[in-house]
Formats: C-alpha cells, structure tokens, sequence
C-alpha cells in the first residue's frame, strides 16, 4: 500500500530519531570490566549524570531546579502520585521518560502501565521507549541486550531482564495487567485529556472514574506504586485537574514564573518565547503554556467593531490607564493598560489602546503617547485617570508620580496631571460583568475598527473574548471598565485627586 505524504514524513522523522539514537551512544570498547563497574556505580549515584550520559540528545540543555526536584521526588519515594502540569517546552515527556528508563533499568521497577487518551496515543508515546531500548548502544553496553526474542510487540513488550510495558487507551480493560506475578508498580499517565473531552463534562467524569476504578486498581497492595501523571490544565474540569486534588502534589511549572521570567532560561530566552508568541492567539498561550484555559464567548460571544465618531465629537473623552502592580508584589506577568474611550448618543468607543507585559518607563511613555493622541484630533477637554487602589497607593507616590515628572522632563514636556481612581474594586470578572456585559448586550460597547490590525487592539479582543471567572488574563478588560465606569460617573469628584506639578495653586 502506498504510502501518503504525511506517513513518509513521520516515517523519515523516526528513522532520524532511530540514527540519531545510534549517533548519540557511543561506547567505549576499551573500558576494563572493574571500570565500567565503577563508572556505573557512579552515574546511579549521581541521576544527573546518568541522564546526560545515557540520553546526550534529549539532555540538550542544562535542567532547571525544577526537573531536579521532580526527578528527586519521584527516585526517592517508591509510593508516589505526582502531577506534572509543566508548559510545552519544558520537557514534560522527556524528563519523565528519563526516570522512567532510570528506575526500571536500575531495577527499582518492573511494571510499567503508560495510559493516554487513546491506544494509539499510548502506543505512539511508548515507542520512544522501545526504540531506545532496542537502540541505545550505552545503555545495551552497561545493562545488557533488552531486545527479547520474543513478546516484542509495538504496545506491550518485556525486555529480557524482565521489565514489561504496555500501552492502554483510556477506558480500555487494564485488568490482569501483570509481570509474571508482578503487578504494575509504576503508571505513567500522558496526555489523558482532549479538547473535545473537556466540552463535555460526562466525559470527563467517566474518564476519571475509569482512572480511580479500574487503572489504579490493578495494583498490589504489597508493592509501592509509583503514579506519574503529565498533562496541561487545559479545562477547569479535566483528568488532571480531578487527578491533581489527590496527588501528593500538583507541580505546576509555567513557561514564565509570577514575576514573568522564563521557568527554564537554558533552553528558552526571553527573546525565543517572545518569537514564538507572536504568531500565537492569547487563549493558545495561556492553555498551552501559563495553564489558565480561556474559555472562549463565556460572557461575550465577539467583539463588536465600529467605525468610530471623530473623537473631538464626543461627549465625554477618557484616558484611563492601569499600571498593573501593587506594593505587595510587582508582577510583570500581568499586562499594563492605557486606552483612550470615548463617549457619544448612549454608546462607548474604545478608540487607541496599548496593552501589553511592559517596563514602567513604557508605560510612563503611553500615558504621553495617548495624551497626543487625544490632542491631534482637537480634542480640548479631556481627562487622565489611573488605577491607584489603597495597594498601589505607595508605588504610585515612590515609583509612577517621579517617573512621570522625569520623562516630562526629558520630553521637554508640561508633567501630565492625572485623577487617581481609588475607588474600592470587587474581582475583575464581578466588575466586568456588572459594568461591561449589560453595555454589550445593549450593542453599545464598541472597539475602533481601524485599530483592528493593532498588535495591543488584538490583545484586547483576545482578553475579552476570554473573561471568565476561571481567567487569569483579564487585563484589558479591567482597564475598560475602570474607564467606561468613570465616564458613567464623571460628576462625583469624591473620588478625584490631583497629582504632579503646580496649577492655579491648586495639587495636580
């Protein structure tokens, strides 16, 4: 039967990694016995070592703390339920492979059980695992030939010191899963949930069930069970969401940390994430890589794009702005907000926005670039407001209000007077909801489609598409509403304060 493009190409792609399994090992067959015996003493005692020794192609990159501690966790507890919601990129697969392979060729396991959403799956998960041990000249050299002679089967297959795999689909029969009279003693889980499943949460429940039921169960009593389960949160109810509530832990390991700075720098800079970003959706890379699944059209089902009214023509115009920090904790993972809204006949427009992970001096630089804005279409009376809640009222008076004299400075610049909006604010999504959501349904919140190819006008519709109560990127939507609300309650002054420079004696 001939063969499709696709299937020549994934066959050209193993038959690569199959040479560049043989590439990688070489031996060398000159060792004496009494060294080789110390040389693998000392590569057990030291995993590391053994990792990079034995898998050079997949120990590309020096680990992160986290790979060492995970590795630790799981070679020195023989009873064990981890789950490793790990980004892409951070060698969720790989990592866990290697101590797959170490704890079984070492002997600590026997039985190993790898489960995925389907059989093929599975299948396809663990033939990196037989290719290597078919192929691996050091590991063949220091641990013996494990090609058996028989019961080599793609699926299920035993080495001939007597360690068996086998691949199972979710909801397949997993019982009388055994080693000789060995039950399994490790379970390892990859990609158990899909996109599909999680739409519908029956499911998802059957899946899980199937999990507690009838997976685990195989085991015996008697003998320590190693579970390792990897997988994204990619619904706020899926297998790995429900496994984590009983693991002895839920590592979760982001692309970036909390304070936006690359998890694993060794392998992925700054630089090379930011590349990768830019041909991604903001719900793909908050799934795929921050584990915060965005569920698209839960409060708003598109974005309603307009062309908008001359800005001089309006009512009302506003530039709001939130800095996206506090004195508790300066995350740069949250995105800072600058848009320019305006106000004609019933309707809110959002005309320019600049949303984005930025340093303050940047941010300090919008305030002014939206300030122009405004001004170049002739608009006279308008106002600037920023977020500063009773948390950030410390880094607005350190940090913003000298920051925003010295560019001032800088640009040659009268220092831009702003209004503090401190008033007490609720959860985003509450606020958005209550502010926001009954504006849309009354189609009258719209975004400027000239602006629609704008990198930050893109954000923003990403944003809104996805706020939920389960979302962690709701940034441009809060900037929103913290200016539509404003507007709607521009006659009270209580919550005014004018800052920075002197003007007709009076604070600004």
């Amino acid at each position: 039967m001939a063969l499709s493009r696709k299937d020549k190409d994934k066959l050209i792609g193993w038959e690569d990694f199959v040479v560049n399994q043989y590439r990688a090992t070489p031996v060398d067959m000159n060792e004496n016995a009494s060294d080789k015996l110390k040389r693998i003493a000392h590569l057990e005692a030291n995993p590391e070592q053994w990792y990079k020794f034995y898998f050079p192609n997949f120990y590309t990159s020096d680990p992160a703390p986290f790979h060492i501690k995970a590795t630790k966790r799981v070679l020195v507890n023989p009873e064990w339920y981890e789950v490793r919601s790990w980004a892409r990129d951070l060698s969720k697969s790989g990592r866990t492979m290697m101590d797959v392979l170490y704890l079984t060729m070492t002997g600590k396991k026997k039985t190993v059980i790898l489960v995925s959403a389907t059989y093929d799956d599975a299948e396809r998960l663990l033939k990196p695992y037989k290719t290597i041990l078919e192929v691996n000249d050091r590991l063949k050299n220091d641990y013996g030939e494990q090609k058996a002679l028989s019961g080599w089967e793609e699926g299920d297959f035993t080495t001939r010191k007597g360690v068996s795999f086998r691949a199972i689909g979710a909801g397949q029969s997993p019982r009388g899963t055994r080693n000789d009279a060995t039950r399994p003693d490790l379970i390892l889980i990859d990609d158990i949930d899909t996109d599909v499943d999680c739409n519908n949460p029956d499911t998802i429940q059957k899946k899980y069930e199937w999990i507690e039921q009838a997976l685990i169960p195989t085991r015996s009593i008697s003998v320590p069970l190693l579970i390792i389960a990897c997988g994204n949160i990619i619904a706020k109810y899926c297998c790995i969401s429900e496994m984590a509530k009983k693991a002895n832990i839920h590592d979760i390991i982001n692309i970036r940390d909390e304070k936006g700075v690359s998890t694993w720098p060794q392998r992925n800079t700054e630089a090379l994430i930011d590349l990768a970003f830019r041909t991604m959706t903001t719900s793909s890379i908050q799934k795929e890589y921050f584990n915060n699944p965005v569920r698209i059209g839960k409060l708003f089902k598109k974005v309603l794009w307009a062309k908008c009214p001359p800005l001089k023509t309006c009512e009302h115009v506003l530039v709001y702005s939130d800095p996206a920090t506090s004195n508790k904790d300066n995350k740069t993972s949250s995105r800072k907000f600058t848009g320019v809204i305006g106000y004609k006949a019933g309707n809110f427009y959002l005309y320019k926005v600049w949303l984005d992970n930025m340093k303050q001096r940047d941010f300090v630089n919008n305030l002014y670039h939206a300030h122009d804005y405004v001004k170049a279409r002739n608009v006279d009376t308008f106002k600037n407001w920023i977020e500063n809640n009773s948390l950030q009222e410390p880094f607005w008076e350190q940090v913003l209000k000298p920051l925003i004299k010295t560019v001032g400075k800088l640009l040659n610049r009268i220092p831009l007077f702003m209004s503090l909006d401190k008033r007490k604010k609720d959860d985003k999504y509450t606020r958005i909801e209550g502010t926001l959501e009954p504006k849309y349904k009354q189609g009258s919140l719209y975004f400027n489609e000239d602006e629609k190819d704008n990198p930050s006008m893109k954000t923003m519709e990403e944003e809104f598409l996805g706020v939920a109560p389960n979302s962690k990127m709701m940034d441009g939507p809060d900037g929103l509403e913290g200016g539509v609300w404003i507007i709607e309650n521009i006659t009270t002054k209580e919550n005014s304060e004018y800052v920075v420079g002197h003007i007709n004696n009076r604070k600004y």
